[in-house]
């Protein structure tokens, strides 16, 4: 009973982490129907920021490491805000060049990394308390993940907030419904697209911090991994549903975990298999509007 409530709950804490990559991906495309394919370098450079910050602070205090998660998602949104502006502004509903200016971006940024920090990874140090577990029914539970749940629910809820009950949030949905109608009643809407995809960068920063005390390192690749996982978890809750990636998130997660613990390390390979089901069976995902 414990082995299953332990690969349970380690599977939504998962789930969470992979919701905080995706979600700034899967809220990008609905709103704005850009695929980027450097989100994961948002996710990367905030991870090394946060911790080159860590260095300079105390890194074991709760301080330090709240101070590291918030420079981390300001980094993220600063560093959209500019890839909207310079790199995708230009190319709105030219989306070929879209994919290969994105790829091209994520693909140097890899290679700028390694020359700045390495090849190596960093093992990174944090509170001791996320290096803890709390014990749920006879399972130790490793603290991080408790960590990631709690941050996963709190930008989803900022996100939902935020697009339905501001001004902003209004202008952004009755953009993406009727662009001309909105900027005939002289409201900018590029001003309002540049605020989402700032939205996404800075989930995928905060994303990026947490990530690198999951994994206890930093790279220069980490953000590739993750956003592999990004990917598969936002076309099986169905491009541009924020609901159905946090649903998406944590099936695939749990499954993932599952697998890997009783079938012999198959995680990888149960949810391609999912994708392919979902894919084939139900190609908008499960909560993606039919086009």
């Amino acid at each position: 009973m414990s082995g299953i409530v332990l690969v349970l709950v380690t599977g939504v804490g998962l789930g969470a982490l992979y919701f905080l990559v995706a979600s700034g991906l899967s809220l990008i495309y609905g709103l704005m129907h850009v695929l980027n394919f450097a989100h994961g370098v948002f996710l990367t450079l905030s991870a090394f920021v946060g911790w080159e910050l860590a260095q300079r602070l105390d890194v074991a205090s709760w301080g330090g490491f709240a101070l590291s998660v918030l420079v981390g998602g300001a980094v993220g949104a600063l560093f959209a805000t500019v890839t909207e502006l310079v790199l995708i502004r230009p190319l709105y509903e030219r989306h070929i060049e879209q994919v290969l200016v994105t790829v091209g971006l994520a693909l140097a940024a890899v290679a700028l990394f390694e020359g700045i920090w390495g090849t190596d990874a960093i093992t990174v140090a944090g509170p001791p308390w996320l290096k803890g577990t709390t014990q749920v029914l006879g399972a130790n539970i490793p603290n991080i993940y408790w960590l990631l749940m709690l941050c996963a629910a709190v930008v989803l809820a900022a996100i939902v907030l935020f697009l339905r009950r501001t001004r902003y949030g209004m202008i952004i949905r009755a953009g993406v419904e009727n662009r001309a109608m909105v900027t005939a009643l002289g409201i900018d809407v590029r001003r309002s697209f540049t605020l989402v995809f700032a939205i996404g960068g800075a989930a995928a920063g905060i994303g990026g911090v947490l990530a690198m005390h999951w994994y206890t390192f930093v790279s220069a690749h980490m953000g590739s991994t993750l956003l592999i996982f990004a990917f598969i978890v936002t076309i099986i809750g169905g491009l541009g549903s924020l609901t159905g990636a946090a649903i998406a998130s944590v099936l695939v997660a749990v499954l993932q975990q599952f697998a890997n613990t009783y079938l012999g390390g198959t995680g990888d390979l149960i949810v391609v298999v999912l994708l392919a089901v979902v894919l084939l069976v139900r190609p908008r995902g499960l909560m993606g509007r039919t086009l």
